[in-house]
């Protein structure tokens, strides 16, 4: 459900589906927290303490409720809430009403080996912590290896010290609590019918194709940005003998392709595409609301490729809004209307000091929405074209004088846009003008 808004008001229940342990805190606080921030772990936390003294499910809490406990707004609730999503933490239900009822179902966190084996969690960790911090992590979780060799295997199994007698069960189990971990819900990224065709079927095992190889194929095309062509290729040469795929080599495989790809380095994933919290209503069918929708549900990585005409972008340009998502926080839509404007007014080129001087305003401002950067950008286009056609400012000012060029404005610079409806006849243009932002 999108966009639904989220009130003080509305009332919440949580239900544990897990058995939590100290261990498990101590890998939310190590390993997760680099990734979701320490105000999604704070509110994990707070939702477990609302649980009832036998830790099944709460009492019914307003959000009103999170926000004085937390000492938070809700919006940011709201935030670190998805994250704890995406991390599959929590899941998330509502019955929508006058007031709306939310069910949040907590979830047991991966192991210490699932979660430095996974394709995506464990890649983020060691790029959000650096190489140091992450070994210092990876040394604390190491089991000891002790060799047995001069040992002999002494333990009793359970019928070398119990007898076993015949007699009636008519005990009915109930639903009981056991450790429970939430997988990461991502889209499909691979083709599997395409992917699978390509591969000549005297190379591989029948076996081949399981749930869990299928889902590890995903999860590395995501993680990797790897096209089905591309993981056709790789996927062959990570066939063993049997026919089966070596999930080891696969995974050094399509972690080598990258790093050659991007000059060594490894990624880093951040948010795809703008929180739901922060979209535009549905149900405005103007060509505003068209180019709004555009710009908060594409990630910037696929609207910078749009840039390109479909090629990959450079590397320097891939850093820089990598920059703008990681280190100056700025969402995802919000860098979208950031890389267009400074593309249409600066000759296409992503200037690192001419986006860092806008980056500052928009931090100052506190730009959090779509429609706020593009609003912005408007007012202060004409804001600085007027102070320099009255001669107030430098003309050797590099930042002025490129605003100063002629250059073909971003298509929401029309006040119209707001008040058109879209036909089906416009349909056609203004997909074209979007594709060329």
């Amino acid at each position: 459900m999108k966009n639904l808004t989220i009130l003080p008001a509305d009332s919440y229940i949580v239900v544990n589906k897990t058995i939590l342990s100290n261990i498990d805190r101590d890998i939310i606080s190590m390993l997760y927290q680099p990734i979701i921030g320490h105000t999604a772990v704070s509110l994990y936390l707070t939702l477990i303490n609302d649980l009832d003294k036998l830790m099944v499910m709460s009492g019914e809490y307003t959000h009103h409720h999170l926000m004085s406990t937390m000492q938070l707004r809700l919006d940011s609730i709201v935030n670190a809430r998805e994250r704890l999503e995406a991390v599959g933490l929590i899941k998330s239900y509502v019955k929508v009403d006058s007031v709306n009822h939310y069910v949040y179902l907590i979830y047991s966190p991966l192991s210490a080996n699932e979660f430095f084996s996974h394709p995506i969690l464990n890649i983020v960790l060691y790029n959000n912590l650096g190489k140091a911090e992450y070994e210092k992590l990876l040394n604390f979780y190491k089991i000891p290896r002790l060799s047995l060799k001069d040992y002999q295997d002494v333990t009793k199994s359970f019928s070398d010290v119990f007898n076993i007698v015949p007699g009636r069960n008519e005990m009915i189990l109930p639903d009981i609590a056991s450790k429970t971990s939430n997988n990461i819900i991502l889209d499909n990224n691979i083709d599997f019918d395409l992917l699978i065709a390509s591969i000549p079927q005297n190379m591989y095992n029948e076996r081949c194709f399981t749930k869990d190889v299928k889902e590890l194929i995903n999860l590395l095309s995501i993680t990797y940005n790897i096209d089905d062509f591309t993981m056709q290729g790789l996927v062959r040469d990570s066939l063993n003998e049997k026919g089966l795929i070596d999930k080891n080599t696969l995974r050094k495989d399509c972690r080598n392709y990258y790093q050659y790809e991007n000059d060594g380095d490894l990624p880093t994933i951040v948010y795809r595409t703008q929180p739901a919290y922060l979209k535009k209503p549905a149900g405005d069918n103007s060509k505003w609301a068209k180019m709004v929708y555009t710009f908060e549900n594409t990630s910037p990585y696929k609207f910078l490729k749009a840039q390109y005409k479909g090629a990959n972008p450079t590397t320097r340009d891939l850093k820089l809004v990598e920059s703008l998502l990681v280190d100056q926080h700025l969402n995802p839509g919000v860098v979208n209307v950031l890389i267009s404007y400074v593309l249409k007014v600066n000759n296409q080129k992503l200037s690192k000091s001419y986006i860092e001087t806008i980056v500052g305003q928009w931090k100052r401002l506190k730009v959090e929405t779509v429609e706020d950067a593009m609003h912005l950008t408007e007012k202060e286009h004409k804001k600085i074209k007027k102070i320099i056609n009255k001669g107030k400012e430098e003309s050797n000012n590099k930042y002025y004088r490129q605003i100063n060029k002629e250059e073909k404005l971003p298509a929401w610079f029309d006040k119209e846009l707001e008040k058109e409806e879209i036909s089906i006849e416009e349909q056609k243009e203004l997909d074209n003008i979007l594709n060329n932002l």
